[in-house]
């Protein structure tokens, strides 16, 4: 399998990291408009095929799109990065017209492939890509909420210490401030979160403090290193083997809904099978009256903000 990285920034190149170490992707292509600083990243990667025990997988850089000919998935982290008084919106303008720009080359060269998007805010720059290029909704997924759900589940189990993988939960609607998390999809061990604290004799849990436990827990590493990578990283190599493997794992990525929830035009984290085909089915989970209204009121709020963005940028939405 060929995949595509483009953007040699931090998240790019430890997506990069965790394809080499722990996937079996046969060819690996970074591309930045740096063409010494992905050679830079490059060259360092091919000395440790020396080291470990994994697949000699072929890595290129570049700075140009013809060597993504034939890539079966590519990973967009480019774009520009949130600076000291620039608000969500005005940062939204800036990497929709720059994802928006990548896609339209890859429409070049890789009118197949599977786009996983990165670049913040994933979910607006996801929308116009598929509004504006030839490229289904099924192949443009954006990593959405998977790395808030991984936090739920790690803050969970701190709670009730247990493995996070004995966490079952998800934080869906926009990866960012629009999101929330459905206390009736929470279970501990296979058991409802509820049932699992009184019989072990812990606090229940709050729906509502937890998202705020999970949102703060973003601002508390952006805070310290001004960046998150690690965590994003690994959601979507996450989302890679999934694909790659056609593993049909349910993921909360987010996608552009066409009438699931009574939604439709919006791009929202929701759960979602992945295989190979990309994303090939938004499941359908019975949430109580109030979550439904959570999710619809998420949706609006994210529907006034991408007119705004079209309105400003000249994009179709």
């Amino acid at each position: 399998m060929k995949v595509g990285v483009i953007g040699a920034g931090a998240v790019g190149v430890e997506i990069c990291n965790y394809l080499l170490t722990l996937g079996s992707v046969g060819e690996l292509v970074l591309l930045d408009q740096n063409l010494e600083r992905a050679e830079g990243e490059v060259f360092d990667f091919r000395h440790t095929t020396a080291l470990t025990f994994t697949k000699n997988t072929q890595i290129t850089p570049t700075d140009d799109y013809l060597n993504l000919i034939g890539a079966d998935i590519v990973v967009i982290t480019a774009g520009k990065q949130l600076t000291l008084g620039q608000t969500r919106i005005e940062l939204a303008e800036l990497n929709s017209k720059i994802g928006v720009g990548i896609a339209k080359e890859l429409e070049r060269v890789a009118s197949t492939a599977i786009l996983i998007v990165v670049t913040n805010p994933c979910d607006t720059v996801t929308h116009f890509i598929v509004k504006n290029t030839s490229f289904p909704r099924s192949r443009v997924i954006s990593s959405g909420c998977v790395i808030d759900t991984a936090r739920l589940m790690t803050i969970v189990a701190s709670r009730v210490n247990l493995d996070p993988k004995n966490i079952f939960g998800y934080v869906l609607g926009e990866h960012g401030c629009n999101c929330f998390a459905p206390k009736s999809l929470i279970s501990i061990a296979g058991q409802p979160a509820d049932y699992y604290c009184d019989t072990h004799k812990l606090g229940l849990i709050c729906s509502d403090e937890l998202l705020e436990s999970v949102k703060q827990s973003g601002y508390e590493i952006f805070k310290r290193k001004q960046n998150t990578t690690h965590g994003i990283a690994a959601s979507v190599f996450r989302i890679i083997q999934a694909i790659m493997i056609n593993e049909r794992s349910v993921l909360p990525v987010a996608t552009l809904l066409d009438g699931q929830y009574g939604l439709k035009d919006v791009v929202l984290s929701l759960p979602t099978v992945i295989g190979k085909s990309g994303a090939e089915q938004t499941l359908s989970h019975p949430f109580t009256e109030e979550e439904a209204d959570t999710l619809a009121l998420i949706a609006k709020n994210v529907r006034t903000v991408t007119e705004q963005i079209a309105l400003k940028t000249g994009l179709k939405m």
